[in-house]
């Protein structure tokens, strides 16, 4: 098929990683024992951390954009709590005073006219008038206390606020500190090298790569698969022969070359990537356009907020090189790879997954 403008840059991006990454793999070097050149893990390791460098920074921009937005949230709360409180003291005035009227008796002079009333147009006419009394204490009372609660509510909403936004400032401690320690290790190691300079380039090279990119195709990868996966339960009740019933249990076997099959029928990206299915673990690989995408995770049971299982990514590689564990987690985050048996019907729900060598199979029953 014909190259895209994107697709074409990609290629001269690649071309020129590839190109400096032999010239300065083959290059001798005196700082080097014997003149050797410098090993190809170390860098690998040194391209590796760079790419951790620059995600770590989206997280802590992220994770930043989370805290003031939540910020933004919290202080909205409190301007409304501050309105409520004052809205709710006169609700809190009249209240008192119904209770106060009980408790000095006042209103037992409503009763003790009932029985001074010498017709029985007065006594009815007392009766009415006391109804409505009682009714308008009631009414004051309970919107007193309907107020009162949803003020409560809202101390409580703000409270796990606060609690959310030390949560954030703990993860944003901890990813500064991460970044910190990789920016300082990795300018060590290119302090006392002779060919910092060309690596400083190649750095350059393979991280403005990534985001030009690199990151465009594995989100494209995990849009795919996402839309995939919710078409995955339609396919499996169209193909009956993967399901097995044996009473109120369900037994959903998959092998991977049918769930191949059936992902490169939703996209055309999954004809150059293709999933195995190994002892508790999936892989998945594959390589377009000089971009190689390696992805391994496992599945795991939920119940909330509904019912299914959903795929961890534990291990997520760009062109030979791993990122890190907050990509993989701001791209779960990002697109649902999870598999919910509820779509199949409405009544079914997993009690168990398990993978293993050319086959995944979900064990399922009838909710009751």
């Amino acid at each position: 098929m014909p190259l895209t403008e994107s697709h074409t840059r990609a290629r001269a991006s690649a071309a020129i990683l590839i190109a400096l990454l032999s010239a300065l793999l083959l290059m001798r070097l005196p700082a080097f024992a014997e003149g050797t050149a410098p090993a190809q893990d170390d860098v690998h390791t040194l391209l590796e951390r760079s790419l951790s460098v620059v995600e770590l920074d989206k997280e802590i921009s992220r994770i930043a954009a989370e805290k003031q937005a939540l910020l933004g949230t919290m202080s909205e709360t409190e301007q409304l709590l501050v309105e409520r409180e004052l809205a709710i003291e006169e609700q809190r005035e009249q209240a008192g005073q119904v209770l106060r009227s009980y408790y000095m008796g006042e209103r037992d002079l409503l009763y003790l006219s009932l029985l001074a009333s010498d017709s029985w147009s007065k006594l009815f006419s007392l009766l009415d008038y006391i109804d409505i009394i009682i009714s308008q204490d009631k009414h004051t009372l309970n919107a007193y206390i309907q107020q009162s609660r949803a003020l409560q509510e809202q101390y409580a909403e703000l409270e796990g606020r606060q609690l959310d936004l030390i949560a954030l400032e703990e993860r944003l401690k901890l990813q500064r500190e991460r970044v910190i320690a990789l920016e300082a290790q990795l300018e060590d190691e290119l302090r006392g090298r002779s060919d910092r300079d060309r690596l400083r380039l190649l750095i350059q090279e393979l991280t403005g790569f990534w985001e030009r990119e690199g990151l465009t195709e594995v989100k494209a990868y995990f849009q795919a698969l996402s839309q995939a996966m919710g078409k995955l339960p339609g396919w499996i009740q169209d193909n009956k022969d993967l399901m097995e019933i044996k009473g109120f249990q369900y037994t959903i076997t998959v092998p991977e070359d049918r769930l191949n099959e059936f992902l490169r029928e939703q996209d055309e990206r999954f004809n150059y990537f293709s999933f195995q299915f190994e002892d508790g673990k999936i892989t998945a690989h594959g390589k377009r356009d000089d971009i190689e995408i390696s992805i391994s995770g496992r599945y795991s049971l939920i119940e909330k907020p509904k019912n299914g299982i959903i795929f961890h990514v534990e291990e997520l590689i760009f062109n030979g090189f791993a990122l890190p564990d907050t990509t993989r987690a701001a791209l779960e985050e990002e697109f649902d790879l999870g598999f919910y048996p509820g779509l199949i019907t409405s009544f079914l729900k997993a009690n168990d997954v398990t993978v293993k060598e050319g086959e995944l199979t979900i064990k399922l029953s009838v909710a009751l």
